[in-house]
């Protein structure tokens, strides 16, 4: 019996630190906490999982249905934030290369900085300024550690935009890092996280 008290109290740390994880994770896809409340009330409320089911899948499947009913919100909010670069036009030019953290020049200690250390309401004023479909790109491959695939087909099922396709995705992430890595030099955060 004092095993099944260990195993409560086990579960319901998870519990938490998933909630507080589904939190942090709407309030940076939306830019508002109160708006980011009612979508993990309303997503834990509508997923389905079972309870004997292992513990990281089932927190990656609502979380999945949270980025989704996120970028389901968003869409129908701001639907032009979310329309492909055709053929004809030019996107934005890149300042990098490569598509992962390290080719902008931030570190694994800058980011952990920034997401879980006093950097935290830097990356969220940074956050708030960029376009909506950046936001996401970069929440969904910086912080929630999906790829170019996945982060596309997100798109797809939570908002059911099309054209949105892996190459496009890196092209956007790699944006936003070019952002964020120009901002945190403006700021002197990059000294602070070394």
């Amino acid at each position: 019996m004092g095993n099944q008290g260990c195993n409560d109290e086990c579960s319901e740390l998870i519990a938490q630190d998933t909630a507080t994880k589904l939190f942090q994770t709407a309030a940076l896809l939306l830019g508002n906490e109160a708006e980011a409340v009612n979508l993990v009330e309303e997503t834990v409320a509508s997923v389905e999982v079972d309870p004997c089911a292992d513990a990281v899948k089932a927190q990656v499947l609502v979380q999945n249905h949270l980025v989704q009913a996120a970028i389901g919100r968003l869409s129908q909010r701001e639907p032009e934030s979310f329309a492909v670069v055709g053929e004809n036009q030019t996107a934005n030019a890149s300042c990098i290369e490569g598509d992962d953290i390290s080719a902008a020049g931030i570190t694994q200690s800058q980011l952990t900085y920034l997401l879980e250390g006093e950097g935290r309401q830097q990356l969220r004023d940074w956050l708030e300024h960029l376009p909506v479909a950046q936001r996401i790109v970069f929440v969904e491959r910086a912080m929630l550690g999906q790829d170019n695939v996945a982060t596309a087909a997100s798109f797809r099922q939570g908002g059911g935009i099309a054209g949105w396709t892996p190459d496009r995705v890196g092209e956007v992430f790699r944006q936003a890092l070019c952002s964020l890595a120009t901002s945190l030099i403006h700021s002197g955060a990059i000294a602070q996280a070394v």
